[in-house]
């Protein structure tokens, strides 16, 4: 694995890290009458490479599963980061 690889695989797992950790925030905060994470973050964390995270954090925390725009969005990165790092480790 080159280190371009190793890099980008790094990345892939902060970023949905990060992901699935903005969606418990945001759960807890609701639940608890506070301060919210803005919707366009979340969508743009998946966006970015957090897709995997962000489904797996909407699962667990049932958040967002209900909005439209999350329902379909979300799934939709998760398919097109497959479908790149597919590409990619194929080269």
């Amino acid at each position: 694995m080159t280190t371009l690889n190793q890099l980008c695989l790094c990345y892939l797992l902060v970023v949905n890290l990060v992901g699935f950790t903005l969606y418990g925030i945001d759960k807890w905060q609701a639940e608890h009458g506070r301060w919210r994470i803005e919707e366009r973050t979340l969508l743009l964390t998946a966006a970015l490479g957090g897709a995997v995270g962000a489904l797996v954090g909407m699962k667990v925390w049932n958040h967002k599963i209900r909005k439209l725009h999350f329902a379909i969005f979300v799934p939709l990165c998760v398919v097109v980061w497959g479908v790149l790092v597919a590409l990619v480790a194929r080269k």
